[in-house]
């Protein structure tokens, strides 16, 4: 008798939409999905500094000019390269401009090579991971706030109408050299995975985007998380990206028998 074991691969979908939000005039979020290659990321444009727009479009056509790799491995260092060489092409960009003057942006990169993903991220935008209803921010604040939530100078319960909330301690664009954090996490079938920009999660409450990645539709999770910023009256720019894995066809090759 033959015992035929399946692994089930994992099929990628992703929605994405970014909006100005219903105060600024300018867009300075830039975002990519490309679920072919298991890739994705947002990037935030500092408010208050010159072009912010512009630093988070390099960032974004940076990494959408990589070349694809099959190892999750290669793909981070390949990533983490990446982001220190925008952050010095804008450092010169900056100094022969703008006299210069900072332009800079956060980020955070997803990417996923089988059962296994990395988050690669500079600032405050974040990834979370929805799995058995339970919403779990993945990537870590670069921000004063979190500083001092770890330092245990105040409570994380505490935290939401505190005065540096929205000052970020790490940036591309703004100094050398640049420290990007990384790291890593499993995947399952049914594994729905959230990238945004802080417009998102300083307008939408917690339970607000459970409820709205628990749709069915991808594109639909995300229109509805933009929705509820808008309509919380979204004070910047709002980013949304919403990846589901839903289970893949079981070829021949992903099957062990024994």
């Amino acid at each position: 008798m033959t015992d035929t074991t399946y692994r089930r691969p994992i099929s990628w979908v992703s929605g994405v939409r970014t909006d100005v939000g219903c105060v600024r005039t300018v867009n300075e979020d830039a975002v990519l999905a490309k679920p072919e290659v298991g890739l994705w990321a947002v990037a935030d444009g500092m408010g208050g500094h010159k072009v912010g727009d512009i630093a988070s479009s390099k960032i974004v056509d940076a990494l959408a000019a990589l070349s694809a790799s099959t190892s999750l491995g290669d793909c981070v260092d390949v990533i983490e390269d990446c982001l220190l060489e925008v952050n010095q092409l804008m450092l010169e960009y900056a100094q022969i401009m703008f006299d210069g003057s900072t332009m800079g942006s956060t980020v955070v990169v997803m990417v996923i090579k089988g059962r296994v993903g990395a988050c690669l991220w500079v600032g405050d935008s974040r990834l979370y991971r929805l799995r058995n209803q339970q919403l779990v921010q993945l990537s870590r604040d670069h921000s004063q706030l979190e500083e001092m939530i770890e330092l245990g100078l105040i409570t994380r319960e505490g935290s939401d109408n505190h005065p540096n909330r929205n000052v970020i301690t790490r940036a591309v664009g703004v100094e050398t050299p640049l420290y990007v954090d990384v790291s890593l996490f499993t995947t399952q079938v049914g594994d729905s995975f959230l990238l945004c920009s802080d417009g998102l999660y300083n307008a939408v409450s917690h339970d607000d985007i459970v409820e709205s990645m628990k749709l069915r539709d991808v594109q639909q999770s995300t229109d509805e998380l933009i929705k509820k910023a808008l309509e919380q009256g979204a004070r910047d720019n709002v980013s949304v990206i919403v990846v589901k894995g839903n289970p893949g066809r079981v070829s021949a090759a992903d099957s062990t028998q024994g």
